[in-house]
């Protein structure tokens, strides 16, 4: 067994790492990287980037559908093999690449399993390693589901990396994985069903656009079943029969697979945080307003795996990243904005929001713009049925509190309101701003 010493070492190689390690190197530091999967991260490899690239084909046959008889002529489909063969060329450099570049910035690295020794050493393998400082950036892993015969599910990672599928899927859940999943396999022929327990899905998004969105889901042949939940799974030769109940009453589905799309959790497990004196709740490692472990000061953690206002986002993850490293090299007075944590669900039409929500507006008495932009221009010439916006407003003074979006260009008015809102921006100075035309961002005016 061997010892080496470190100013660092970081357990992770995700957004919620990357700015830590590369700043923390280009200072001059000696610093250690473990991963125990490929290098890169979830969002790179087995999350959001692969995940858009596939949803990138069904926005383009939901376009085609609603553009036939109004020019277009002739069913688009998707060729499973052949879009995943085009989403790899997005993924299957990324763990060389990542790993030349930190070997070439003087970085060691570290495949396997990570595990605290005592409050300052990590064991990786067969070898132990010392660390001055500790990064732990392990981001968040499915959620355990208490479900007889759970063996049989796959995961998000699973299904992104799918050589093809199967006639009939189930996922469990009601969340983003799930309802983003479910819009991708049903626009390549998949029949898709989608099994929540409780009546609100997607509880973080406006009730009535999530209404709107299950109607969409609906029409493209997605079963939504509410209130069902599920007992166990059974596999039958190359099927599967998923077992439980809906509205009280007992249920079977029968499919080819069975994605768990039920939420994820702090990628904690394995780790012997209580070993290195880190504590931590099962929200994530619990760490003060710089991101350093409240009980052990050489450890500091970002991301997903923490307890912290921010939102399991990847742009939140490379904020935290950004906060840690400047805390680590100039002293704690870095401290994550959350002030603003625009949010997507990348289904088709798109879900989006950003800041208060319409509830908590109605709550404390913020007036609520609603705009139905079906027949509008923007949405009109692509025959879209399902477009709508709710703009939380202070009166008083002008500003922009909140917005919540459904439509075919919510990433693009969800990062406008985002930047209106952060930058205390105001009805009136945005009316001042010439937009290009037609774009959705010139409807802006409209919306406030």
């Amino acid at each position: 067994m061997t010892q080496e010493t470190y100013d660092l070492i970081a357990i992770g190689t995700g957004s919620a790492a990357s700015s830590v390690i590369t700043r923390c190197a280009e200072a001059g530091w000696r610093v250690a990287v473990i991963d125990e999967r490929e290098f890169g991260g979830t969002c790179a490899l087995r999350g959001c980037d692969p995940k858009k690239v596939l949803a990138g084909a069904a926005e383009l046959i939901d376009w085609n559908e609603r553009m036939q008889g109004k020019g277009i002529q002739g069913q688009a489909t998707i060729n499973w093999s052949e879009l995943m063969a085009f989403k790899r060329t997005f993924t299957e450099s990324i763990p060389r690449a990542s790993e030349d570049q930190f070997k070439q910035a003087g970085m060691d690295t570290f495949h396997g399993k990570a595990s605290f020794v005592d409050e300052n050493h990590i064991q990786v393998g067969e070898e132990v390693l010392h660390g001055k400082h500790i990064l732990i950036a392990t981001g968040a892993r499915p959620a355990p589901l208490e479900i007889e015969g759970s063996e049989h599910l796959i995961y998000s990672d699973d299904f992104l990396d799918l050589e093809q599928l199967p006639d009939r899927l189930v996922l469990v859940g009601g969340g983003y994985i799930a309802f983003e999943f479910a819009h991708i396999a049903a626009r390549a022929g998949t029949e898709v069903h989608i099994l929540h327990r409780s009546e609100q899905p997607l509880k973080s998004f406006d009730a009535e656009l999530v209404e709107s969105l299950l109607q969409k889901s609906k029409e493209i042949g997605i079963h939504v079943h509410l209130n069902a939940e599920v007992k166990s799974i059974r596999q039958e030769g190359n099927a599967y029969v998923v077992h439980g109940t809906r509205n009280g009453a007992d249920h079977q589905w029968q499919c080819g697979l069975v994605v768990h799309g039920a939420g994820r959790v702090p990628n904690v497990d394995g780790l012997e945080l209580e070993k290195g004196n880190v504590s931590y709740s099962k929200k994530g490692i619990a760490v003060n307003e710089y991101l350093q472990s409240e009980s052990n000061p050489r450890v500091y953690a970002a991301g997903d795996v923490t307890d912290t206002k921010g939102l399991p986002l990847t742009p939140l993850a490379g904020q935290e990243s950004r906060a840690v490293s400047f805390n680590l090299l100039e002293g704690n007075q870095h401290k994550p904005n959350y002030k603003v944590m625009p949010s997507i669900v990348f289904t088709v039409p798109a879900l989006g929001a950003v800041g208060m929500s319409t509830e908590q507006a109605k709550n404390e008495g913020y007036e609520v713009q609603v705009n139905d932009m079906s027949k509008w221009y923007t949405y009109k010439r692509t025959h879209e049925k399902f477009a709508m916006a709710k703009v939380v407003i202070d009166k008083s003074s002008g500003r922009i509190l909140g917005a919540h979006v459904l439509g075919s260009k919510t990433e693009e008015l969800i990062n406008l309101f985002a930047m209106a809102i952060q930058f205390d921006l105001t009805i009136d100075q945005l009316n001042t701003m010439n937009f290009a035309y037609p774009t959705a961002a010139s409807d802006l005016g409209s919306l406030i």
